[in-house]
């Protein structure tokens, strides 16, 4: 008969993906965090994103046209409050992102300086697009568990949790 280990924590994060690692590191400080994974780091959907993450940078930007431009892309199935909360939030989002270690695409302004190159893609009115090359997710992905906490403690290839009753 296999006996499988008790394991006891104060958090227990399903998936290991930016979402799980985000909130893995953010809690680890104070809690004891296990994240379960299905497979390894390397083939959840994180690793896969290409694309980038839209945060207003651009001083021309700005937020109230970031809700705008998801809202007429939403087409209607959009929660005002919700898209209103994303775009308020994202830069500091990204700027956690930046202090973990992710290393967006820079590049030197006509004046000397650095900056980060930013793209507009399908119903963005403004470049707001944060990028690692083409690879962006996987970027984020391998920063977030080279952050990873020695407390946090992963396990790989859980499929199903069965609470003791």
């Amino acid at each position: 008969m296999t006996t499988t280990p008790e394991l006891s924590c104060d958090v227990l994060i399903i998936g290991s993906g930016a979402a799980g690692l985000s909130l893995a590191l953010r809690l680890a400080e104070k809690h004891q965090v296990i994240v379960l994974s299905k497979g390894p780091v390397s083939e959840g959907s994180t690793f896969y994103a290409q694309g980038g993450i839209a945060a207003v940078f651009d001083e021309t930007d700005s937020i109230d046209s970031h809700v705008e431009d998801t809202l007429i892309a939403g087409a209607g199935i959009c929660d005002r409050h919700a898209v209103e909360f994303v775009a308020s939030n994202a830069r500091s989002c990204v700027q956690w992102l930046i202090d973990q270690g992710v290393l967006f695409d820079t590049q030197v302004q006509p004046n000397g300086e650095e900056s980060y190159h930013l793209t507009r893609e399908g119903g963005h009115s403004h470049r707001r697009i944060l990028h690692a090359a083409d690879a962006t997710g996987k970027e984020v992905e391998t920063t977030l568990w080279s952050a990873r906490r020695r407390t946090i403690r992963i396990f790989a290839y859980w499929s199903g949790v069965t609470p003791s009753i």
